[in-house]
Parts: structure tokens; C-alpha cells; sequence
């Protein structure tokens, strides 16, 4: 039982990068076409950041505690990177 909360928690930490993904895209795309400012795009990307940045750590954690090594091993490189920012 505790497996399968693992992966769900998992999926559901993977499906909140995943639309804070999308949203910066759409920003992007907003931009591109020239229907928002690059001060407001900056700042609605901004604001994601670090909720993201904090989305992975915790992912990260939980792969640990629950010793899921691949998956672990998987999500450090981009983890390292956004500790580095």
C-alpha cells in the first residue's frame, strides 16, 4: 500500500510540473504574438518559479524516503540545476 501512494503522489507532483509548464509555455506564446508586454510575461512566469522549484525538491524527497533509486537518480540532474539558479 504505501508503493502505490508513492506513485500517486509522484504522478500528482509530475501532473503540477507539468501544468506550470504549459502555463509558462502559453506566457511564451502570449508573448510571441505580441498580446501581452515582456514586463507582464516575466512577471506571471516569475511568479511560477519557485513554486516549481519547491514542487521538485519535495518530489525529489519523496523519491528517497521511499527509495525508488531510478526514478531518483532520474530527477537529480535538473534538481542540481535549479539549486545552482
Amino acid at each position: 500500500m504505501e508503493m502505490l501512494w508513492t506513485w500517486l503522489l509522484s504522478f500528482f507532483f509530475i501532473l503540477t510540473l507539468l501544468c506550470i509548464l504549459g502555463y509558462q509555455l502559453v506566457c511564451l506564446v502570449d508573448l510571441e504574438y505580441d498580446y501581452i508586454n515582456p514586463y507582464d510575461s516575466s512577471s506571471r512566469i516569475n511568479s511560477v518559479i519557485v513554486p516549481e522549484f519547491i514542487v521538485q525538491g519535495v518530489s525529489c524527497f519523496i523519491l528517497l524516503i521511499a527509495q525508488h533509486w531510478f526514478m531518483l537518480f532520474v530527477a537529480l540532474p535538473r534538481l542540481y540545476y535549479n539549486v545552482n539558479l
